[in-house]
């Protein structure tokens, strides 16, 4: 009997439908899998022999065909063994049921039980604006795939489970909906009161909070540089749940979401290491996969060490940096990753760190100095907005008793000005696909970025003065209506420029 059961993939972070078609037929018994499977599907004919053995069910002496269509798509991982089963025991009647608005996905262990799946999240979305009615997941993955409201989610532990579920004898329960109620925390494990002046830096990461701009810190080791970076977070605001349901099919489709953790609540912070390659950045593998820019998503993708770098790892982020997106092209498969994050890099003066240090001499030659600093490309520097001289803390700053340190403000009170700012930029672009100042295009900047004379007159000669680029000219001008924002001014007025202008000219310098 010529059965069919639906299930679906992900390409990107948006689900597919792949169905499954199952028919027996004469010749030596086994099972044959078509439709591009990849070594772990076809690895399946063995998972589902002895599934299907341990849950009861004598596989006749026949042949089983199984085709995975559409065929041209290439069907990876192990989230089809679940269906495939179903589609078997559909095909030898043990089914009966109608399963056209079911769809299922998950991998078994040789016991007949179920095992957690990846991309469930963008799975389930795409199985309720299908029109699907049930889908059915792993246990573990029940959580995640609840969040997606219209659709009734089904947990199954067991091969068994589900298939006395379909046949009434046993039915499973639905997973109770999970609500997304809009109110998402922030870390709080770390704050900008716990450092000690630094009023310069903190200044500057509140402006690329407020904007979304990305931030190249510089200076000698021990600065701060570093734990500077580690509290950025707790001054940007909260996602709201659009953002939080995005960031989270990502980390879904990525296999870093879980029945303790099914939802991606903070903005995410990225920290990997001088030495990761290009492809763990951006993305890829014989398997596409999120690389760190796309699991920075809506939150920080922070370099440390940014020289140490391979030059070609960093010259990748040139094109995610400006689009917002990236795109993993492999020969069979090509997919799109989102990666609007920002960039938080740090890096030290020289290699030995003490350049124009006043305490400490360099030892560096010049050579080594210029080699060091030509590590990071003209065109890459162009895309960061602002760069911060972090200078050492001065020993009376740090060495305070109790009292004073209290005096430093505390993250909460940058954040308040931070989500005004941010709502200042709501407002405006309300009509727009836009949402911080630094997203805005060349049409925006001409429209949102209106200058008076006498300003206009500064920035014209600071800009030939400066030789700065187009894209750089446009940078400063968005980073001048990010500080007006901070503000409440509704006028970009000279002093925004100019101080806009000073975190390009230390990149200039």
């Amino acid at each position: 009997m010529l059965a069919t059961v639906y299930s679906a993939t992900v390409e990107g972070i948006h689900g597919r439908r792949i169905d499954i078609e199952v028919d027996m037929t004469q010749g030596l018994p086994g099972m044959t899998i078509v439709g591009l499977p990849d070594a772990a599907v076809s690895e399946a004919k063995e998972r589902m022999r002895l599934a299907l053995r341990n849950a009861d069910v004598e596989l006749p002496n026949k042949r089983f065909v199984l085709n995975l269509a559409p065929a041209e798509v290439k069907k990876i991982g192990t989230s089809f063994d679940l269906p495939m089963a179903v589609a078997i025991l559909t095909s030898l009647e043990y089914i009966s049921v109608s399963l056209e608005e079911r769809i299922i996905v998950g991998e078994l262990a040789l016991d007949g039980t179920v095992r957690p799946a990846h991309g469930i999240l963008p799975i389930a979305a795409f199985a309720k604006n299908n029109g699907f009615k049930e889908i059915y997941v792993p246990a573990e993955n029940a959580e995640e795939a609840a969040l997606v409201n219209g659709i009734d989610v089904y947990p199954v532990h067991s091969l068994s489970e589900i298939v006395k579920h379909l046949t009434g004898e046993a039915p499973i329960k639905p997973h109770p909906t999970r609500t997304v109620d809009g109110t998402f925390s922030t870390s709080d494990h770390l704050d900008m009161a716990l450092i000690q002046g630094q009023a310069a830096a903190k200044r500057a990461l509140e402006i690329a909070a407020a904007g979304g701009h990305n931030v190249l810190m510089s200076g000698p080791p021990g600065s701060g540089k570093t734990l500077l970076a580690r509290t950025f977070t707790t001054i940007l605001p909260p996602m709201d749940e659009d953002e939080v349901l995005e960031v989270s099919q990502l980390y879904s489709v990525a296999g870093q979401l879980s029945a303790e953790r099914p939802l991606i609540t903070e903005r995410p912070f990225r920290a990997p290491h001088h030495t990761a390659s290009s492809s763990s950045l951006i993305g890829g593998g014989s398997n596409p996969t999120p690389g760190e820019i796309s699991l920075s998503h809506r939150g920080v993708l922070f370099l440390d060490e940014f020289p140490e770098f391979q030059r070609e790892v960093l010259e990748s982020l040139r094109q995610p940096l400006e689009d917002r997106i990236v795109h993993v092209s492999r020969v069979r498969n090509s997919v799109t990753y989102p990666a609007d994050f920002m960039l938080l890099a740090s890096q030290n003066p020289c290699p030995c760190g003490y350049l124009r240090d006043p305490d400490t001499n360099c030892v560096c030659t010049q050579a080594q100095i210029t080699r060091y600093s030509n590590k990071i490309s003209g065109p890459l520097l162009d895309r960061v907005d602002m760069v911060i001289a972090v200078e050492r803390v001065k020993t009376e700053e740090l060495v305070q008793n109790g009292t004073q340190q209290t005096q430093a403000e505390s993250s909460e009170r940058i954040r308040e000005r931070v989500i005004q700012a941010r709502e200042r930029q709501a407002d405006r672009f309300r009509e727009h696909e836009i949402r911080s100042n630094s997203e805005m295009e060349l049409k925006d900047v001409r429209t949102f970025c209106v200058l008076d004379e006498e300003t206009q007159t500064m920035l014209k000669g600071a800009v030939e003065r400066m030789q700065l680029s187009a894209r750089a000219y446009n940078r400063v001008l968005k980073l001048a209506r990010t500080i007006a924002d901070l503000e409440g001014a509704e006028d970009i007025a000279l002093s925004h420029v100019a101080e806009a202008l000073q975190y390009r000219g230390q990149q200039e310098g």
